[in-house]
């Protein structure tokens, strides 16, 4: 299914100020504003382009830089967009979640599905080396069973 990039970022970009609320104009890192970065995360992910190739793409893709008022001369480096992912905290893509969610309908059944993790049985070597100290990691998803939309999502780690 294609998708027209255009309206795609500006329903994205109508739902994360939606979502964020008062908290969309506040810079998240590099000095633009909380949803732009979203944004620019959610049109990465569905053009399906790593975060070196953003700035060259939005150089020429002018109606999309006029839909999140970037100008042509002082777009964000590939570095900010990377370090702003990892800014990012929880509740801004749960409230994104919750937001989208409510634009399918729902038939008011729901499924849990639960994903556990133990990085325990990793090498201690590769964990050390990673720098990872998480041993375990939870997922669960609240998924409606007719649209499949997830409605939440809750990560827990230890």
């Amino acid at each position: 299914m294609e998708v027209d990039l255009l309206d795609f970022v500006e329903q994205c970009r109508r739902l994360v100020k939606q979502a964020l609320g008062k908290h969309a104009g506040e810079p998240a890192s590099g000095g633009f504003a909380r949803w732009k970065h979203v944004v620019l995360h959610c049109l990465r992910l569905e053009d399906d382009h790593n975060y070196r190739e953003t700035p060259n793409r939005l150089k020429y893709m002018a109606e999309i830089r006029d839909a999140l008022g970037l100008d042509p001369d002082d777009l964000p480096d590939y570095s900010t967009i990377y370090k702003s992912f990892d800014r990012l905290k929880m509740w801004v893509w749960r409230a994104l979640l919750r937001v989208s969610a409510q634009q399918h309908p729902q038939s008011g059944h729901a499924a849990l599905d639960s994903t556990f993790f133990d990085r325990r049985s990793a090498s201690s070597y590769y964990r050390q080396q990673s720098g990872s100290n998480i041993q375990t990691l939870k997922v669960t998803t609240l998924t409606d069973r007719e649209s499949l939309a997830v409605l939440d999502v809750h990560i827990s780690a230890r």
